[in-house]
């Protein structure tokens, strides 16, 4: 029976395989960019920025000489900017330590920072031929829903189980293949919410269609709440806001921070009790040494990530006292705001910095006029 799921599956995947440009490739290093670039992030963005990075560091090589900043800024607006972080210093392990050969296998793979067991199995099997399952989210949703696994899919029992289902499917010599075709099929036919099963090239083979409990599948535990927090961001002027000489300040995250190697508008969180200006104050004294006069509120941003939502309170401030220095940063510069494209930002600092834009170009309309 296992057997025949596995053939018919490659058989529809044969046929109806989707057209991405990293499978008109057999280059591991433009499959290792992929699969980094696919962690927990849709194909339709992916393939906005998949070409572009490779045309900006079109080998392994390129990649290890490049700074973190050029590989951030080539990374802005994808998020998960640790994948970038990781990605750049694994390249250079390879190309210190391994004189540029990408390892071969999963397990070896699996060493390189930012390579977790799904991206190892993945890589080694897409661009090596390893005979090794993939395990990501749309597979998941297949394997439970052909065989009725029952287990929460976020326990490590039940992602046991998943994996030695799959290792028994897995055809000797087709792993790249069979493991795409489950993706291909998780994504296209075996959706979340409103699954295609008149299309499915496997329905025969499902017990959660034959028993009408494909929506039961997988079982997950109860979601956490997702937590709120206030922060507080300062564009920090030289001078006057918007003169014409006028630069604002801005800072690069430490590293091994969230979202690390990034730049922003400095600041950090509001601690209990505290006004947003005692916050901005506070923050601004304990990463950089400055003091600054709060002139007005310029704006508040939504915004929210993985693991927590965000209130980002920005105010116009005018620098008073203290040279920067890099306490709590990892760098510091003053830059005029026609520069900051140069810069690599998060998203919620590239919403401030088109807002500033705007006003900037209002000023020298009005500037003309008068």
């Amino acid at each position: 029976m296992k057997a025949d799921l596995s053939r018919a599956l490659l058989d529809w995947y044969e046929i109806e395989a989707r057209d991405l440009p990293w499978r008109r490739t057999q280059d591991p290093y433009a499959i290792w960019i992929s699969e980094i670039m696919l962690q927990q992030t849709q194909v339709d963005t992916v393939l906005s920025y998949y070409q572009r990075f490779l045309e900006r560091f079109p080998n392994l090589e390129a990649l290890a000489k490049a700074s973190v900043d050029d590989v951030l800024k080539a990374w802005e607006g994808l998020g998960y900017y640790r994948r970038a972080v990781n990605f750049h210093r694994a390249a250079t392990i390879v190309q210190n330590e391994h004189s540029g050969a990408i390892p071969s296998t999963a397990a070896q793979l699996w060493q390189l920072p930012g390579i977790g067991p799904y991206t190892a199995a993945a890589i080694a099997s897409i661009a090596f031929g390893e005979d090794v399952p993939v395990l990501d989210g749309n597979v998941i949703r297949v394997i439970t829903r052909l065989f009725c696994i029952e287990g929460d899919v976020g326990k490590s029992a039940t992602k046991t189980e998943l994996l030695r289902t799959l290792e028994s499917l897995v055809p000797p010599g087709e792993a790249s293949a069979f493991n795409q075709a489950l993706m291909d099929l998780g994504a296209r036919i075996c959706r979340p919410k409103n699954p295609a099963c008149v299309s499915c090239p496997v329905r025969a083979s499902c017990s959660a269609l034959q028993s009408d409990r494909v929506l039961d599948f997988p079982h997950r535990g109860p979601r956490k709440a997702v937590p709120h927090r206030d922060v507080v961001a300062g564009a920090i002027w030289d001078g006057e806001p918007f003169a014409e000489n006028s630069k604002l300040l801005i800072a690069q995250r430490k590293l091994h921070d969230m979202l690390g190697g990034l730049w922003e508008l400095p600041g950090g969180g509001v601690e209990d009790g505290e006004s947003f200006e005692e916050a901005l104050h506070r923050e601004l004294d304990e990463e950089l040494a400055i003091q600054v006069e709060i002139l007005e509120p310029m704006m508040t941003i939504q915004h929210t990530y993985s693991h927590f939502r965000m209130s980002l309170h920005v105010f116009h401030c005018r620098h008073t006292h203290g040279e920067p220095q890099p306490i709590d940063v990892a760098d510091w510069t003053w830059a005029r705001p026609s520069t900051l494209d140069q810069y690599a930002f998060p998203g919620a600092d590239r919403k401030i910095l088109e807002a500033l834009k705007g006003q900037t170009t209002e000023d020298a309309e009005d500037a003309k006029r008068t």
